[in-house]
């Protein structure tokens, strides 16, 4: 079967667990075919299907997202260049927003966040009384814009 890989094999071309590519495939991200003895084969695409999972998670997003954005590529057949294109037109967005919050996180990291913590000598600066809480929990200027925007 040189169209096929085993789990091990997927495994060592991925460098994604075993274990892992059995869960994404009770998840229902990737598929596999069973052998007579009940050994899964993936096709070889199935490595860029992993490889979008384990990037989209860290980019940040959930499971269920991936699910219904892989469910609109083709199950029959490898996805062409086209059909990878519209699915990672409509992610642009989010990783634009993502990169932009790593970014903040980035460039912000020794000053003071808006988390209400109030502890750093620019806390009173950026965020006196602790202002920003009125736009909600958590580091403000890293969800958000920057401390000269609020």
């Amino acid at each position: 079967m040189t169209g096929t890989l085993t789990i091990g094999e997927l495994a060592a071309r991925t460098g994604v667990a075993t274990s892992a590519l059995r869960f994404y495939e009770e998840r229902g991200l990737i598929r596999a075919e069973r052998t007579g003895a009940g050994h899964r084969r993936f096709p070889r695409a199935t490595a860029r299907r992993v490889a979008f999972v384990v990037f989209a998670q860290r980019v940040g997003f959930s499971l269920e997202e991936i699910r219904g954005e892989l469910a609109k590529l083709p199950a029959d057949r490898a996805p062409t260049r086209q059909e990878w294109g519209r699915l990672s037109r409509t992610w642009q967005a989010r990783i634009d927003s993502r990169i932009a919050e790593l970014e903040r996180l980035k460039t912000g990291i020794t000053d003071c966040i808006g988390c209400g913590c109030l502890s750093l000598d620019r806390c009173a600066v950026l965020n006196p009384d602790d202002r920003l809480f009125r736009r909600g929990p958590g580091p403000r200027y890293w969800l958000e814009d920057a401390p000269d925007a609020g």
